[in-house]
């Protein structure tokens, strides 16, 4: 059967013939053709300006000219593209140049475990890296938390409603409440009087695992004192600390790593999403080497080994080579920020609280609805920005790191003028 035609191509087409667990193609229902920085284009000509970047995949734009000349030029030359783990260029180079860019100026002695293509793979592997490192089988996380839809990584997961997508009981898991839903110290005494008592009857976890900004959990940042604060106490009862840093990660919050900021040093790093630099498969799991432990072969996937991603990938790691790309994007951060605060103060019947940090910022909205109303109407006008928390409560900013001030005040122009109408409604 041939490909349908560009003008044959509808919504109808997903609507009748994929499963209705699409959701991204419900929250923006049109047919996307073409990308580039940070704007699409649908199949009737139609600009959009990117605040989504694909759920934080797109940290370097769509189509980024240095990441896909060198795509092309390693497909024309039949290089490697599949290879599992076997060894290639294409994967030494990366390990290279990670290693020369981001792990040594950090003095982080980390090793590299590439566990399958996805975020979730890499929660998992450092899950099962943890509970076999240390023998012990619960892992602790946080009200909120979002580690993925395997089952391991749902057992850590907050979400009512995703959890039970499982249909299985989930277990060896205990949640505690996050930074942002009591005060660092309530939270910090707590989490260590749970831990150190004896009349929990929980045993001693294996692992916590957080994330230092809650991307899907509502874009909760937590703050230095309490991240310092949960490795002490890691530390202090050997504990090992992982950081999901799926979203985080890769420079969003303003530099390569979110937990760098806080001084902190987790014993393993979940990295994905951005890593690849071109919105291509790829993760990482990054352990101390003293918790090297799986056999060859342990922790496998056939898609471990994706040439694509790692030759883009490489190119990423550019970025990184001085602080200017950093600098930039703390500036366009207090940019976004201000926007957010002068919004809050001008709008008043949004009710609304400022969240995040970085580019990965959002406004939570104390009105039941109205921050789906107003991404729907921004996409009417032509914005892509989603929503996240428990109850879809806050609009968030995730734009492509490499937009500029204008770009971002196009998107702010859009986002004024759906709110000034929501509220009209109201």
């Amino acid at each position: 059967m041939l490909i349908a035609e560009k003008e044959n191509v509808t919504m109808e087409t997903f609507e009748s013939l994929e499963s209705d667990v699409r959701s991204y193609s419900r929250s923006f229902p049109t047919v996307f053709e073409r990308s580039k920085g940070y704007k699409l284009w649908d199949t009737d000509g139609k600009e959009y300006i990117d605040f989504f970047a694909g759920a934080g995949t797109l940290n370097y734009g769509h189509n980024n000219d240095k990441m896909k000349q060198l795509l092309i030029d390693y497909i024309a030359n039949d290089s490697i593209t599949h290879s599992l783990d076997m060894a290639t260029v294409a994967r030494g180079k990366f390990l290279e140049k990670f290693n020369e860019i981001i792990l040594e100026p950090r003095n982080l002695d980390y090793k590299v475990m590439f566990p399958g293509p996805t975020g979730t793979n890499s929660v998992e592997s450092a899950l099962k890296l943890a509970r076999k490192a240390t023998g012990r089988t619960t892992i602790m996380s946080f009200t909120n938390a979002f580690h993925g839809m395997t089952i391991g990584a749902l057992s850590i997961t907050g979400n009512e409603k995703i959890r039970k997508g499982a249909g299985v009981p989930l277990h060896h898991s205990v949640s505690m409440p996050f930074d942002k839903f009591v005060t660092t110290e309530e939270s910090l005494s707590f989490i260590e009087s749970y831990l150190t008592k004896g009349g929990t009857g929980v045993e001693l976890p294996a692992a916590i695992i957080l994330e230092t900004v809650q991307g899907e959990g509502g874009i909760n940042a937590a703050s230095i004192e309490w991240l310092q604060g949960i490795e002490k106490i890691a530390n202090k009862l050997g504990i090992l600390l992982i950081v999901d840093d799926i979203q985080a990660g890769c420079g969003r919050t303003g530099t390569f790593f979110s937990f760098e900021p806080a001084g902190i040093e987790p014993d393993i790093v979940c990295l994905s999403k951005s890593l690849s630099g071109y919105g291509l498969p790829m993760s990482i799991t990054l352990l101390k080497e003293e918790l090297d432990v799986f056999t060859p072969g342990e922790h496998n996937g056939t898609f471990r080994g994706n040439n694509l991603a790692f030759i883009a990938a490489t190119e990423a790691l550019e970025y990184w080579t001085n602080d200017l790309f950093a600098e930039d994007i703390q500036d366009k951060s207090e940019f976004l920020k201000q926007f957010i605060i002068e919004t809050i103060e001008k709008y008043p019947e949004l009710k609304a609280k400022a969240r995040g940090r970085g580019l990965m910022q959002g406004v939570a909205c104390g009105v039941d609805g109205l921050a789906g109303e107003i991404c729907e109407k921004a996409f009417e006008k032509g914005l892509l920005m989603e929503t996240s928390g428990p109850k879809g409560e806050v609009f968030k900013f995730l734009p492509p790191l490499m937009i500029d001030k204008a770009g971002l005040q196009a998107g702010f122009d859009i986002i004024e003028e759906s709110i000034e109408e929501v509220i009209e409604k109201l």
